[in-house]
C-alpha cells in the first residue's frame, strides 16, 4: 500500500516510540502537520523555534529518551541553530525534523530556502537532506539510531515539501546497521585491569564524573565504585547528580566556580579516575597545572575526547555504565586491605578544606540569591527537576541546590545558551507531568525566551520560574567589576518589565519578594499553585559567584568571598 511521505514519517515516529513533538508550523511542513493531527502524538506548540529545540532538549535530558522537534524551512529552521549547537556540545539525543522547499527548487534561492544541512554540519552529530521519498523511512530510522547510540547528539533531517506530498510503498522497519559507524561499548579488559593496582596503591585518589555518566545511566555503578573503594568524588557542571551530593564522599562541583575542596583535592590527588568527561576549559583552568601530580584514567565512549585536552595514563574507550560494571567486578575480586588507614591523612586533609573554606555568603538586609536557592532546596527536599538559564543564576543553582539524583539538573553547559531554562523546563514538565520543575533564572536571561510562558499556559504545564533579579547581566557585570575597574558597560538592565504583571499578562501567576523574610513564603506559595508561576526575587545587585578562577589561571588560584 502506498502512503504519502507525511504519513510514512508518522509511521516511523510511532515505530521509534515518539510520544511528544515540540514544534511550530509553516508552509513547507503543512502536510506533516496535517498528518500529525491524525495521530496520538502529543504536539507542544512553542512560540519560537529556538524554544522547540530547547524544549526537546529538556525532555530528552529529563526522560533519557530522544527529543523531537518539528520546524519549517528558512527562518524557521535557522532559528533552531542555537538550540542544536547547545545540544551538540552537551551530547543530547535529539532529532530535528525540518521542512525544505521542493526538490526542484533547491539551489534556486526559492522563498524560505536555506542550506540548513550546510549551516548545521559543524553542530550536528550528522544531518540529512532527503531527496527521494523511497529513502525517507530509512533515513529517519537512521537518524534516531545515530541520535541515541554511542556518544549521543542531535541529528537533523531536512525534508523537501514534495517528498511529504509524494507517494511510496511503506513497510515496517528493521534494526539499523551501519558499516561505517560502530561505537565501542565494551571496554578493553586489559586496560581496566591496569586501574586496579593504582586504586590499591595510591594514597590520594579522586573520581571525576561528567555528563557521560548520566547519559549512560551509570550513576549507581559510579556510586558503587566510590563507596567500595572509598574514593572522594567531584563532578563537572554536566555531571551534577551523577553522584549524591549529600554523600560524605562528595566534594561538589569542580572548576571555575567549583568548590574550594573539589579544586584543591583534584590538584593534590595522585590518581584521578575520570568518567564521561571531556576536560572542558572551565574545569581544567590552566591545563599545565591541572592534576599535575596524578596518574589519570579516562573512561569515555568517544575516543576523540581522550587525550584531546589532557594527557592520560590509562585510556579506556567504552560505555561508562558497562566499563564501571566491569571495573566494580574487578575490584570485588581483590583485597583492598588497609584502605581506610592508608587514606586517613587524605580524608583528614579534605575535611580541613571542607571546614575552613565552605561555600559561603554574607547575609544582609537584602535578599541574597544563594539564600533563595537554599530555601528552594529545603522546600522541595532536593527532589525538584531544576533547569537554569545561563550566568550567575546557573552557578548559584549548581553550588547551592544539592543534587542526589541524575537527570534532575538540566542546563546549557558547553554552549551556555541564554534563554535555555524556561523552554527546557517545559520539556522536562512534559516528560514528568507530576514533578516539580523549576527554572532558576536571571532577569536578563529569562527575557531571551520569555514568550514561552504562553506555551506553558496553553499546554497546562505548571512550570515555576524563580528569577534572581539583580538588575544586571550578572556574570558579565561580575567580570567587569573584578577585571575592568567596575566599568559596567552595557550590563545594566534597569529597563526591565514588571515580571509579576508580565506573568499575569500571559495568564500565569506572578509573585514577588523584596525582603529576606519574604523568600520562604513566596517560594512555598509558588510551589503550591498548580499553574505556571513566575517568582521575582529582588536580590543584592552586586553579589558575585565565588569561588571564581580567573581565566587562564590554575584551579587552585581561586578568588574567594
Amino acid at each position: 500500500m502506498k502512503l504519502t511521505g507525511a504519513k510514512i514519517l508518522m509511521e516511523v515516529l510511532k515505530e521509534e516510540g515518539v510520544d511528544t513533538i515540540f514544534g511550530y508550523p509553516g508552509g513547507a511542513i503543512i502536510d506533516i502537520y496535517d498528518e500529525l493531527a491524525k495521530t496520538d502524538i502529543n504536539h507542544i506548540l512553542v512560540r519560537h523555534e529556538q524554544a522547540a529545540v530547547h524544549s526537546a532538549d529538556g525532555y530528552a535530558r529529563a526522560s533519557g529518551q530522544v527529543g523531537v522537534c518539528l520546524v519549517t524551512s528558512g527562518p524557521g529552521v535557522t532559528n533552531t541553530v542555537t538550540g542544536i549547537a547547545s545540544a551538540y556540545m552537551d551530547s543530547v539525543p535529539l532529532v530535528i525534523l525540518s521542512g525544505q522547499v521542493p526538490t526542484a527548487l533547491i539551489g534556486n534561492d526559492a522563498f524560505q530556502e536555506v542550506d540548513i544541512v550546510g549551516i548545521t554540519r559543524p553542530c550536528t552529530k550528522h544531518n540529512y537532506l532527503v531527496m527521494s521519498i523511497e529513502d525517507l523511512a530509512s533515513t529517519v530510522r537512521e537518524a534516531f539510531y545515530l541520535a541515541r547510540s554511542g556518544r549521543p547528539g542531535p541529528i537533523l533531517v531536512d525534508i523537501p515539501k514534495d517528498i511529504t506530498k509524494g507517494l511510496a510503498e511503506y513497510s515496517p522497519g528493521k534494526s539499523v546497521k551501519l558499516k561505517s559507524y560502530n561505537p565501542t561499548y565494551k571496554p578493553n579488559m586489559k586496560q581496566l585491569k591496569k586501574i586496579i593496582p593504582l586504586i590499591e596503591n595510591t594514597r590520594r585518589p579522586m573520581i571525576f564524573a561528567g555528563g557521560g555518566v548520566i547519559l549512560s545511566k551509570a550513576s549507581s555503578q559510579l556510586t558503587e565504585l566510590a563507596r567500595s573503594a572509598q574514593i572522594p568524588v567531584t563532578t563537572s557542571l554536566m555531571g551534577l547528580g551523577a553522584f549524591p551530593e549529600t554523600d560524605p564522599l562528595s566534594l561538589g562541583m569542580i572548576g571555575m566556580h567549583g568548590t574550594y575542596r573539589a579544586n584543591m583535592a583534584t590538584s593534590a590527588c595522585d590518581l584521578l579516575i575520570s568518567v564521561g568527561v571531556r576536560f572542558d576549559d572551565r574545569v581544567t583552568g590552566k591545563t599545565d597545572a591541572f592534576c599535575s601530580q596524578a596518574k589519570i584514567v579516562h573512561i569515555d565512549i568517544d575516543p576523540t575526547s581522550i587525550r584531546k585536552n589532557i594527557p592520560v595514563t590509562i585510556p579506556v574507550v567504552g560505555d561508562c555504565k558497562i566499563s564501571l560494571e566491569h571495573l566494580n567486578k574487578l575490584i570485588g575480586q581483590v583485597d583492598l586491605g588497609n584502605l581506610e588507614e592508608n587514606r586517613k591523612p587524605w580524608f583528614d586533609q579534605i575535611e580541613e578544606w571542607k571546614s575552613t573554606m565552605p561555600l559561603a555568603y554574607e547575609q544582609k538586609d537584602t535578599i541574597k540569591p544563594q539564600f533563595v536557592v537554599e530555601k528552594l532546596y529545603e522546600l522541595t527536599k532536593g527532589k525538584a527537576i531544576i533547569t537554569t538559564e545561563v550566568g550567575q543564576n546557573q552557578m548559584w543553582a549548581a553550588q547551592y541546590y544539592q543534587f542526589d539524583q541524575p537527570n534532575h539538573f538540566i542546563t546549557s553547559g558547553g554552549l551556555g545558551a541564554m534563554g535555555f531554562g524556561l523552554p527546557a523546563a517545559i520539556g522536562a514538565q512534559v516528560a514528568f507531568p507530576d514533578a516539580i520543575v523549576v527554572d532558576i533564572a536571571g532577569d536578563s536571561s529569562i527575557q531571551m525566551n520569555i514568550q514561552e510562558m504562553a506555551t506553558a499556559v496553553q499546554s497546562g504545564l505548571p512550570v515555576k520560574v524563580v528569577i534572581l533579579n539583580n538588575g544586571y547581566m550578572g556574570m558579565v557585570r561580575q567580570w567587569q567589576e573584578l577585571f575592568y575597574g567596575k566599568r559596567y558597560v552595557s550590563t545594566c538592565m534597569d529597563c526591565a518589565p514588571d515580571f509579576v504583571k508580565l506573568a499575569e499578562a500571559y495568564g500565569a501567576v506572578g509573585l514577588r519578594a523584596t525582603k529576606p523574610e519574604e523568600v520562604e513564603a513566596v517560594l512555598a506559595e509558588g510551589l503550591k499553585i498548580p499553574e505556571p508561576v513566575i517568582m521575582d526575587f529582588i536580590v543584592e545587585k552586586e553579589e558575585g559567584v565565588y569561588p571564581m578562577v580567573p581565566a587562564g589561571a590554575a584551579i587552585t588560584e581561586m578568588l574567594l568571598v
